[in-house]
This record gives structure tokens, C-alpha cells and sequence, in this order.
């Protein structure tokens, strides 16, 4: 996958994640293509305005894509590294690659999932780093809870 489609699909997740924080959510955003560049589902972290600590982005683009017959050729598209819990709904379910827009501030499962046949792209994009940066800065408590610390 080129750096140029990478970009323009995390610019979806970017719209879940800052849709999330002005909500007073975690800002971490997600979206599913599917192999032909149609999104099937978006979603963003909504631990927070849901209480619900399932509520990941990941698993919200998920749930919203619905039902399909197969994940394989799917591409997860994330503002942040994913975490376990969503590292393992991309293994369990085939899902072909996973888009990251940033995995400074947080390092998930990305390494694991690569190991097992997933391709990862990441992108280092400078503003979903700041974002989770400003985030983290201005909510260390729920950032803490949201990661399982």
C-alpha cells in the first residue's frame, strides 16, 4: 500500500478521533476498507462517553461494519498503535493490514501482528501524534485507565 491511499484513509479515523475528543472522549479513531477502498465501518474510542471499556475505536469500526462473510483483504485504519484487546480482534478475524497513524506515544500489538502475517503501515503522522501528546498531557488519569495502567 503506498503512502499516499495510507494518508488519505487515516484522514477518516482523524475525523472519528477528533469527533471523539469534542466529546470529551479519548481521541483515538478507526475505520475498515475493504479491498477496494470502500469504507465499511468508523468508529472512535467511546469508553468514555459510553462506560463501556469495550468501546475501543477499532472495535467500533468493526461493529459498525457489520457482518461480512469474510475479513480477509481488509484494511483496519487507526489514529493510534492498536492495543491487545484490538490486535487481537485484527488476528482473530483476518483482517489483511493495519493502518497506524502514529505509535509514539503508544506502542500496541502492531510488532505481534506483523509477526503473524499482518501487514502493518505506519504512517508517523505528525498531528495524531499531537493530539494523543495533548491528550495524554492534559489526561493522565483516564489515559492511564484507558491503557490498562
Amino acid at each position: 500500500m503506498d503512502h499516499t491511499q495510507a494518508r488519505r484513509w487515516l484522514g477518516t479515523a482523524v475525523a472519528e478521533a477528533r469527533a471523539g475528543l469534542a466529546e470529551g472522549g479519548i481521541p483515538i479513531g478507526a475505520a475498515l476498507y475493504d479491498a477496494h477502498g470502500t469504507v465499511l465501518g468508523r468508529g472512535r474510542n467511546r469508553r468514555v462517553q459510553d462506560g463501556d471499556p469495550s468501546t475501543h475505536a477499532e472495535t467500533a469500526a468493526f461493529r459498525a461494519a457489520g457482518r461480512q462473510r469474510s475479513y480477509r483483504g481488509t484494511t483496519m485504519v487507526t489514529t493510534l498503535s492498536p492495543c491487545w484487546y484490538c490486535s487481537g480482534l485484527v488476528r482473530q478475524f483476518g483482517i489483511s493490514r493495519v493502518v497506524i497513524g502514529e505509535a509514539v506515544t503508544f506502542r500496541g500489538g502492531h510488532d505481534w501482528l506483523a509477526e503473524h502475517g499482518v501487514e502493518i503501515v505506519l504512517v508517523d503522522d505528525p498531528e495524531c501524534v499531537a493530539m494523543m501528546r495533548d491528550f495524554i498531557e492534559d489526561n493522565p488519569a483516564l489515559w492511564h485507565e484507558d491503557i490498562g495502567e
